[in-house]
């Protein structure tokens, strides 16, 4: 029988596969959210910068009600996409990409 911590990080990985067969790799998207972001705010922010303040937005609806499973799932698939988009920001060298 699986644990709930289990049967959470199951659930994680069947949302990524899902919005990843629906949206394809996550760097476009969180790409074009940083663009409007950096606009927005008037200096830059990365890709990768995205999926952290996604997930920093999880965990403050966290503390309205700790009891919401869905914040939790959330929140990690958040940390999944940072790495992920992390990974795609590099080259081959582990030398970060301008422009990204």
């Amino acid at each position: 029988m699986p644990t709930s911590t289990e049967k959470l990080f199951a659930n994680v990985i069947d949302t990524l596969h899902s919005r990843g067969a629906d949206y394809g790799h996550p760097i476009g998207n969180h790409k074009r959210i940083a663009e409007l972001w950096s606009a927005y705010l008037g200096y830059p922010i990365q890709p990768n910068e995205v999926a952290i303040c996604m997930c920093l937005v999880k965990i403050s609806r966290q503390a309205e009600d700790p009891r919401v499973d869905d914040n939790y799932t959330d929140a990690l698939g958040y940390i999944a996409i940072a790495k992920t988009i992390t990974e795609a920001m590099q080259d081959e060298d582990g030398v970060w990409l301008d422009g990204i």
